[in-house]
């Protein structure tokens, strides 16, 4: 019986330790989400800016493929190309400051919806190019659901604010 006894009492302290080897594992990782948070936002943002400035760089391009090619929903063709390159010129710089991040997050999700379900008839014929617009949504979601940071103005601004509601 005693034997048993130590037996159980070692199970018991190796579960124990082990939880708490993981609960310190996942807390030290913890301090990594700023950091994780702050590269997906250059990363997206650089995207999204990019893609606003190539629009810009040849307005009658814009303007003829937002025509012949990309077929928005509910919206002239010239009144889509004006929205999607004021949104992919604004919404990443807010998102890289991280000022408004999960407005802008949201808004640069929508945009990316958007273009999938106006150029689909392309993008499916273009697995990786595709797979790019899913990888883009999915940490445009991340971002939107994550709190704020030290390394946004969000972080700042919402601290600030509460420091006067008090």
């Amino acid at each position: 019986k005693e034997g048993i006894s130590k037996m159980r009492n070692m199970q018991t302290q190796h579960r124990f330790s082990l939880h708490q080897a993981i609960l310190q594992t996942q807390n030290r990782l913890r301090l990594l989400l700023p950091l994780a948070d702050l590269l997906m936002r250059l990363y997206i943002g650089k995207l999204f800016f990019w893609s606003g400035l190539t629009k810009l760089r040849d307005w009658e391009m814009t303007v003829s493929l937002f025509t012949d090619e990309y077929h928005v929903p509910l919206l002239s063709p010239e009144v889509a190309a004006y929205a999607a390159t004021g949104a992919e010129l604004v919404l990443p710089v807010l998102l890289v400051l991280g000022l408004f991040k999960q407005l802008a997050a949201l808004g640069l999700l929508a945009v990316n919806i958007i273009a999938v379900v106006a150029y689909y008839s392309m993008l499916q014929d273009i697995p990786a190019a595709l797979q790019d617009h899913i990888e883009w949504g999915l940490m445009l979601m991340l971002i939107a659901c994550s709190p704020a940071n030290l390394f946004q103005v969000d972080h700042y601004w919402g601290r600030r604010k509460t420091k006067h509601l008090l």
